[in-house]
């Protein structure tokens, strides 16, 4: 084990978690809510360091980002433990679970991406498949050593995160998926078991720092209202139009077994959406052409996606090809 950032005692050989918003306060001998920060003598440990248990070169479309180097491929890793509890958790076998484990030291990682960067037009390292800030120490340090080494740093996350430690990681970020679950606290409450202020802070303050896109998983019945995607579109527009949203197809998965989101409602959220925001995209859903990126003020097509490949077609300079319009997007 590693010892851990963002805690302090508090007697009793007790600590105080101060990494994400669940603020546990753990007894010695005991692990927090995530199952990966232990207590052991008053002092606070990570059970997970260094410790990868998914890894894999990956398509960047896949994370998703879309508008971040398309066409790109990154080298993938995550480990176990989560700090929310998604009641329809798509990767809970490693989240929730106790998946095999093999030890990639930080230098080691660092160096293993190097090696793709020359061999798979590999741009750097994406931690994801679970929530890498429950493994923040290693992501941190790793981070560092990844962009010494000119390559990109990509977080695919929950966002539910504290504010100091995003901050002190953000400067090594390249770009974040961050999920917004849902656009209500009784959302985040009843179905993720966390809260939805914490997370809109931290897009807010990820925006500014590095690049951002946004998915929602649009679960059936729960979340996948006309309404709710407008507040959630209105908010997302107050920051930036031009941040993607991603809107995903819900299939029945880990504890829920609702039916699918039918495709008409993914049709039409992505519709209310895009009366405010500039580019959304649907998920989960293919042979679907919105997940081909197009120019807000021509409708040209920009970019062809065909499952997880693109296809560059109306691109010049970063300017949509037919009318000059800027297209938001890193090459």
């Amino acid at each position: 084990m590693n010892q851990a950032m963002f805690w302090e005692g508090i007697g009793n050989d007790r600590v105080l978690c101060l990494l994400c918003p669940q603020k546990c306060v753990i007894a010695d001998g005991k692990r927090g809510f995530c199952r990966v920060r232990q207590n052991d003598g008053g002092v606070l440990y990570t059970a997970n360091y260094a410790q990868v248990s998914a890894h894999s070169i990956d398509p960047i479309e896949k994370k998703p980002l879309y508008h971040f180097y398309p066409g790109a491929h990154i080298f993938s890793v995550g480990t176990f433990g989560c700090n929310l509890r998604c009641g329809f958790c798509q990767n809970w076998s490693i989240a929730h679970g106790d998946p095999p484990s093999v030890t990639f030291l930080p230098e080691q990682l660092a160096a293993a991406a190097a090696e793709e960067d020359g061999g798979s037009n590999s741009i750097g390292i994406a931690y994801t498949y679970s929530e890498p800030f429950m493994w923040y120490e290693y992501v941190y340090d790793t981070a560092k050593l990844a962009r010494d080494s000119g390559l990109k740093n990509v977080l695919v996350t929950n966002g539910f995160i504290n504010p100091e430690p995003l901050k002190k990681i953000l400067p090594f970020i390249d770009a974040m998926n961050i999920d917004v679950k849902g656009f209500s606290d009784s959302y985040y409450n009843e179905t993720c078991v966390g809260e939805l202020h914490p997370v809109l802070r931290a897009v807010e303050t990820a925006s500014a720092y590095c690049h951002v896109e946004i998915t929602t998983l649009l679960v059936t019945g729960l979340n996948d209202s006309k309404e709710e995607i407008s507040r959630l579109a209105d908010w997302l527009a107050g920051i930036n139009k031009d941040i993607p949203l991603h809107l995903s197809r819900y299939f029945p998965n880990y504890k829920m077994q609702l039916p699918p989101t039918p495709l008409y409602v993914m049709e039409e959220a992505r519709d209310e959406a895009l009366r405010k925001l500039n580019y959304v995209y649907l998920g989960n859903v293919p042979g679907s052409e919105a997940s081909s990126t197009y120019c807000p003020e021509c409708g040209a097509l920009i970019i062809d996606r065909r499952g997880y490949r693109a296809m560059e077609t109306g691109l010049e300079n970063q300017k949509c090809r037919k009318c000059g319009r800027d297209i938001a997007i890193i090459l």
